[in-house]
């Protein structure tokens, strides 16, 4: 698949020892999965500002079309395991993203920061890529979300046993998935 190098800052301290900056770190990411863990990012940050609860969900990127299922459950691994078993039954699909309100930590100092996460994976691939956007909640209880998104690192890609489309590389790379 066509990948996209893409800026997204790590959450980790940037400031090396003695206070100097270091180098932007450079990530590839395929296009279509960057669109699509953007797009989930995106849904799930207007469900808050709107004062809805964030159900963890995948979206799945099948062709021009966006498939999106919520993954309620009583605890985390209820959600991370249906979310698994969609994805893993997922025939034909280019991306996908799984997305949930987490915290990550930042800095050296280990500081939690409330985090909108989306995970994903491409097919065939030996990893996926996480990447989010913090906030924080004011006096009122609405969220204030950072401008943009940053690397959380690799993850898990639950489409890895699946094979990649054969010549769809350069099609699904440049896909701009619409919600279904």
């Amino acid at each position: 698949m066509t990948g996209s190098s893409i800026d997204l800052e790590r959450f980790i301290n940037k400031k090396a020892a003695g206070g100097k900056s270091q180098k932007e770190e450079r990530i590839e990411i395929p296009l279509v999965l960057e669109n699509v863990l953007r797009y989930c990012l995106k849904d799930a940050s207007e469900r808050m500002e709107k004062g809805e609860q964030v159900v963890p969900f995948t979206a799945l990127a099948v062709g021009e079309t966006l498939f999106m299922e919520e993954h309620p459950g009583d605890d985390v691994s209820e959600c991370f395991h249906s979310a698994r078993k969609t994805v893993e039954g997922a025939r034909g699909a280019l991306a996908y993203g799984f997305c949930y309100d987490g915290f990550i930590e930042v800095g050296n100092n280990k500081e939690m920061h409330d985090c909108l996460i989306a995970e994903g994976g491409c097919p065939g691939e030996p990893y996926g890529h996480a990447i989010g956007i913090t906030y924080s909640l004011d006096s009122e209880g609405k969220a204030k979300f950072a401008d943009e998104p940053i690397y959380v690192g690799n993850s898990l890609n639950y489409m890895l046993s699946l094979d990649p489309l054969e010549g769809d590389e350069e099609d699904g790379a440049a896909v701009e998935p619409q919600a279904e």
